[in-house]
């Protein structure tokens, strides 16, 4: 059973025990020390501007790095980086919002850290943690040695274990990592609140420790799918773009980049049918994902034309829901194909 540490009338208290033990940590002074952080450095936002000095650049560079964004979607990603400023990308699963930051990062030649969000996720996890079973046991070395233990020096930096928003912060540059914040919404509103001084201040609070100002503030992305309204002082803080689904010939284009292998024109039929079935009313509509999964095993299966006997063979790689397959089986894999009947 791991080890947990808390602290009870100014000790710290093993509670992993039957019976918890508590090590008193003796003359403590209590006086927070902050963490600080050198100013960026001169050049930095030279450096940015020199890979990407405009939307058209930019528009390039994804596309070299298999990302094709229109210019609505690289304009927002070009303020984002330029002003900067946190921005808020929704849309439909499955439309690309994920691999925008993904290809940003690539783009710019700096690290991603992706901080992947659900109900119930808290700082420790997005943050930091202290390192618990190493402050026990310099509190058992101290005691060994019968010295005392100041707690500036329990909780000092060695005993962090930096989670995706402190690694965000503190990285040195020269040029800016790219903080994906993803599925917001999937989150409690307590989760949101706490992202607040990141994102408004580029900067996080550690009680132990004080304030990590960051000397080059992360490029901050957040996607959501829109399960439930996000609050106002968080969207105030962002700049928005909603990325549409994208039509046949795109996607067919993105397949193509992501299945080199696909031949002919079973990108595009695919992609054709992908778009037929999310005008049903499906539980779970396909995307792109789905669309790329489809040509993947028709490519394995050496399908070069989409027909009704594949389609029938195949479903399973593009719905995932059986009462989505009920109802495009209902609907006719000769519909699905383009055939009139």
């Amino acid at each position: 059973m791991p080890r947990r540490i808390s602290r009870r009338h100014g000790a710290l208290c093993d509670r992993s025990l039957n019976s918890p033990q508590c090590s008193p940590a003796p003359r403590v002074s209590r006086e927070r020390v902050g963490i600080v952080i050198e100013p960026a450095r001169v050049g930095a936002e030279q450096e940015v501007l020199r890979r990407i000095p405009d939307v058209d650049v930019l528009i390039g560079a994804l596309n070299a790095a298999d990302y094709l964004a229109d210019v609505g979607l690289a304009t927002a990603l070009f303020l984002a980086v330029r002003l900067p400023q946190p921005i808020l990308l929704e849309g439909e699963p499955g439309v690309g919002k994920t691999e925008a930051a993904k290809a940003l990062a690539q783009v710019l030649d700096t690290p991603l850290y992706r901080l992947q969000c659900y109900e119930g996720i808290d700082a420790g996890e997005a943050l930091y943690e202290w390192n618990y079973p190493r402050q026990l046991l310099g509190i058992r070395l101290a005691e060994s040695r019968n010295v005392d233990l100041a707690e500036q020096e329990l909780f000092g930096e060695e005993y962090l274990l930096r989670r995706p928003l402190l690694k965000a912060i503190e990285h040195p540059g020269p040029r800016p990592a790219v903080l994906l914040l993803d599925e917001i919404d999937r989150a409690d509103s307590e989760f949101e609140a706490f992202t607040f001084e990141l994102l408004g201040e580029a900067s996080v609070t550690i009680p132990e420790l004080g304030t990590v100002q960051a000397a080059h503030p992360p490029i901050v992305i957040l996607t959501s799918n829109r399960t439930r309204e996000l609050h106002d002082a968080l969207t105030r803080r962002c700049l928005y773009h909603w990325i549409d689904y994208p039509g046949a010939e795109r996607i067919a284009e993105i397949v193509r980049r992501r299945v080199p292998q696909s031949a002919g024109r079973i990108a595009l039929d695919a992609a054709s049918a992908v778009t037929r079935l999310r005008s049903l009313d499906l539980a779970k509509p396909p995307g792109i994902a789905e669309a790329i999964d489809w040509v993947s095993a028709l490519t394995v299966l050496g399908v070069e034309r989409l027909d009704e006997e594949t389609v029938d063979q195949t479903w399973g790689s593009v719905l995932k829901n059986r009462d989505d397959l009920e109802l495009a089986a209902a609907r006719g894999s000769a519909w699905l194909v383009g055939k009139r009947g």
